[in-house]
């Protein structure tokens, strides 16, 4: 398998670790949005979230949680983003998530200015897709 964030974790890529347990880490994105931008990985292969084991994910949210709260030394909030396969934007197939920190000044925006093209719906759609989504 040829994933530079497996080769992070294995230490044939150098990173600036911020943040270890033994499941997870944490590193400055090499290619930052915003000063302090980190990315946190489980440090076994998933491409996305619901492939990891139940304990692998709680370790992986509370190394987000821990920096998070580091991230506030930075910036008063910050964006939590996955994004869960290739369609959703993600470019390395590894599980990562981004905490970025934000201020009010960054131009940023909130998740739903990505959208363009937001649909309107009527009761019906979203009932069809409520119950496909409750089986």
């Amino acid at each position: 398998m040829d994933c530079i964030f497996c080769s992070i974790v294995s230490g044939k890529i150098p990173s600036r670790k911020i943040y270890e347990t033994p499941k997870s880490l944490a590193f400055l994105d090499a290619f930052p949005l915003v000063r302090g931008h980190v990315l946190v990985i489980p440090k076994a292969h998933h491409v996305k979230v619901q492939e990891i084991s139940p304990q692998d994910n709680a370790d992986l949210f509370e190394t987000v949680q821990v920096v998070a709260k580091k991230i506030e030394r930075l910036a008063p909030s910050s964006l939590i983003a996955v994004h869960n396969g290739k369609e959703s934007g993600q470019e390395v197939p590894h599980v990562h998530v981004h905490i970025i920190p934000r201020k009010q000044e960054d131009g940023a925006g909130p998740v739903h200015s990505m959208f363009a093209k937001r649909p309107k719906m009527t009761d019906n759609e979203f009932d069809e897709i409520l119950d496909m989504l409750k089986k």
